[in-house]
């Protein structure tokens, strides 16, 4: 990828391609478990692991090779396109045969529509729920070696056959015999460690043959997309890393009580094996017992999609596997994560990205739109985007034709998939198993209830925050969603306000803050009215602060020669229920003073420029 606007280019050593990561993420990693000079001093380290590497690259050569003679013998013979489903399913079973790695690539590549065609994307997708185990005893024996003591110490019981199983490690129930609590004992598969480097070196030599045509599919190298995959790879080897991951996800929860996350034992855990609070839950993809559990299915919709935006919009800390193994329905209305070896961070940039994507979006602003994917990196700097936009555009607008209420993420992605695979669109990491984890979470929510609207809950969520956020830069948003070409938008206004209410509304009547679950915590913060006390401060101060904000507000009131009354009484009639008056009239005048230091300064600054 060439540099342009100070970015780092990619073309160079393997460290400028993890720079060019670091850039787009926003973020820097200090101390990174992966770089390709790591990974060589490891799979070269001596003559043994030498000829160990030449053995497995002959065995990816041959394998690989015989499938891809296939694909060419079809092409010529003009039968490629009937055989698809056949051989789609092939490359499923070859992967699994090759081992750990390339199941976890066989993974990743059912998110990549920009490297991989769709009817196989469908059938890669198959390898997120089917892996087959190894033998129980081998984990048995790891979970020993690494607690440094038998079983039968620690525990009382344990399930005889693993509970679930991944590409990486399988999981077992087992109860302390401490305590007698129930836990979940995450094991990584023996001997992994070697073969994932070795498949790495291979995967990156390979890479190295592709950047020309890489450059021109997508618009960076090869070897950048081999990176990514192995810093994510290499992280969740580290079970230490997921325990961490864990906490970071517990500390962010701690105040919501419509969520669950597991308690992890660190003193039993450590980089092979994982030993966590086991969650007692239902299957997300079985209505029929969270039906008969007696769960407001409505109610816990509301609660997962709010859920998963958070992690995605507040937090910068998100799920990145949430399959129907990884969600659970509990009782109480609460929904519950696990697996969190598979988690993606976004920087505070990249989500104010995403929420001006939103906000073009809704403006129907295709241009600004296109300039987000350069800003979050699906495009190289300095791209021509003009291609990009009417694409965008129709994409867009044929999706809402029928409205919002059936607006899916489903029809949008596999039109969005044809886009990046046509133009030289690269999906970054992180935000491949952003589209992963919606796509899941709405596919589990269409499965409780078929007729479910994911805009209808999504959105409600996003006008709460737009309204209610204290991040100044959310305040921005705002302002650029209520003005329109410099017209404000009374009727968005009205909009807004009426989704955000609803959100509070259902959120603050769910199962979950009511009875038993309510007594386990009295540090919840729930919400039973819409809090729009920083909004008003915040309104009030740019007011007197902003002439031009101060301009446009006076002329929204005295649009097309008229006062606009009536609609700030229909404003003020939407809020009436919910805002404190006296309360926010306080808040307001003990910030006066502030305020008042703040004009006298600006006013100061003007005087003195003037001169």
């Amino acid at each position: 990828m060439a540099a342009g606007n100070g970015k780092p280019s990619s073309a160079g050593n393997g460290n400028t391609a993890l720079e060019q990561l670091d850039f787009e993420r926003g973020v820097c990693i200090p101390f990174r478990k992966y770089s390709p000079q790591t990974v060589r001093d490891k799979v070269l380290e001596s003559r043994g692991a030498i000829l160990s590497l030449i053995g497995r690259g002959v065995e990816i050569v041959w394998k690989l090779g015989l499938y891809w003679s296939t694909l060419v013998y079809d092409y010529f013979v003009g039968r490629d396109e009937e055989v698809v489903p056949f051989r789609a399913s092939q490359l499923r079973n070859l992967l699994c045969d090759l081992g750990p790695s390339f199941i976890k690539a066989g993974q990743v590549l059912a998110n990549r529509p920009d490297i991989i065609r769709e009817d196989y994307m469908n059938e890669l997708c198959i390898l997120q729920d089917d892996v087959p185990p190894f033998p129980d005893q081998v984990a048995f024996n790891i979970i020993e070696e690494e607690l440094g003591q038998p079983l039968e110490a620690v525990f009382s019981k344990i399930s005889s056959q693993t509970i679930a199983a991944a590409s990486l490690g399988q999981v077992y129930r087992a109860t302390l015999r401490a305590s007698g609590e129930d836990v979940a004992i995450k094991v990584q598969r023996p001997e992994i460690e070697p073969i994932i480097y070795r498949d790495l070196f291979l995967f990156r030599t390979l890479a190295s043959f592709l950047n020309g045509i890489s450059l021109q599919k997508l618009g960076c190298n090869a070897e950048l997309i081999v990176d990514e995959f192995g810093e994510k790879l290499l992280e969740e080897l580290d079970y230490t890393l997921e325990a961490r991951n864990i906490e970071d996800f517990l500390e962010n929860f701690k105040d919501d009580p419509t969520v669950k996350i597991p308690g992890v034992y660190r003193q039993l855990s450590g980089s092979h094996v994982l030993v966590m609070e086991w969650i007692d839950g239902i299957r997300c993809t079985d209505p029929q017992a969270i039906k008969e559990a007696g769960i407001d299915i409505d109610g816990f919709l509301t609660v997962g999609v709010s859920a998963a935006l958070r992690q995605l919009l507040e937090f910068g800390l998100f799920h990145g596997d949430p399959h129907p193994g990884n969600v659970f329905a509990l009782r109480d209305g609460r929904i519950a994560y696990v697996d969190f070896g598979n988690v993606a961070v976004l920087s505070q940039q990249n989500k104010q990205i995403l929420i001006d994507a939103v906000v073009h979006a809704v403006n129907e602003d295709y241009a600004e739109m296109a300039n987000d994917f350069t800003r979050l990196g699906f495009l190289a700097s300095g791209t021509d985007v003009s291609p990009i936009i009417p694409a965008l555009e129709a994409i867009w607008q044929n999706s809402l034709e029928k409205g919002l209420a059936d607006f899916n993420f489903r029809s949008v992605t596999g039109k969005f998939n044809q886009l990046v695979y046509n133009y030289p669109i690269r999906i970054p990491e992180r935000f491949s198993l952003v589209i992963r984890s919606l796509l899941t979470q709405e596919g589990i929510c269409l499965t409780l209830e078929p007729d479910f609207k994911f805009l209808e809950v999504a959105y409600p969520y996003v006008a709460k925050r737009l309204l209610t956020d204290p991040n100044p830069a959310l305040r921005e948003r705002l302002i650029q969603v209520l003005f329109k070409d410099g017209v404000f938008q009374w009727k968005r206004l009205e909009n807004l306000i009426v989704l955000a209410k609803e959100n509070v509304a259902k959120m603050s009547s769910n199962p979950a803050l009511r009875g038993e679950s309510r007594q386990r915590s009295k540090q919840w913060r729930i919400e039973r009215k819409l809090d729009l006390t920083d909004t008003i401060k915040d309104g009030a101060r740019l007011f007197l602060l902003d002439a031009g904000i101060r301009r446009q507000l006076l002329l929204a009131l005295t649009e097309d020669s008229k006062l606009h009354i009536q609609e700030l009484i229909d404003v003020y009639r939407l809020l009436e229920d919910q805002i404190d008056i006296p309360s926010v009239a306080l808040e307001v005048a003990q910030d006066l003073p502030s305020v008042a230091r703040d004009v006298m300064l600006s006013w100061s600054a003007s005087v003195l420029s003037d001169r």
